[in-house]
């Protein structure tokens, strides 16, 4: 089944509908969202991309990502998908937003109106290996640290977003 993304302007105003994989070849402004997920001893969980998916593959991302359904709540949308990829839900709170345009590999690019979440979580994730190859609980401070010496590692939105949220 074919995805549609949510086409939007830099105001996040919606423009229309798109296939998710053409407008990543398009590079065309969407919507979407990103989930960072604690545990009480404030570590996050990260989780690193199925070598299946379309981009980025094998690359350590935050905890959960993707985009809204046409017509759906983006915190709807949030929940939906951290259940379907990490096997869980927990309360998400929206922290802020940002816009970032990055070429990918396999020729995409990812032009994203990104809505992020944070959320607390103490359990073990029943993962989606479809979506997830490996997951772990990190320190956010050595995290940045990996993220500063190992870019090539992290997917280019995570390594925006990581910033700001810890």
């Amino acid at each position: 089944m074919k995805e549609n993304v949510v086409l939007v302007d830099r105001n996040n105003k919606p423009v229309g509908l798109m296939e998710k994989i053409e407008a990543h070849k398009k590079g065309l402004l969407h919507r979407a969202f990103s989930i960072f997920v604690f545990n009480s001893k404030g570590e996050l969980l990260i989780q690193q991309r199925a070598t299946s998916k379309y981009h980025s593959q094998g690359l350590w991302s935050n905890t959960c990502c993707s985009h809204p359904h046409e017509n759906e709540n983006i915190e709807t949308g949030a929940h939906r998908r951290l259940k379907e990829e990490m096997g869980f839900d927990c309360e998400l709170k929206e922290v802020f937003s940002f816009v970032y345009k990055a070429e990918v590999d396999n020729g995409f690019i990812e032009y994203e109106f990104d809505h992020v979440f944070i959320g607390k979580y103490d359990g073990e994730p029943k993962i989606n290996p479809g979506e997830i190859a490996k997951w772990k609980f990190v320190n956010p401070e050595i995290l940045k640290e990996e993220i500063k010496n190992y870019s090539e590692k992290f997917t280019e939105w995570f390594k925006i977003a990581i910033k700001k949220v810890s």
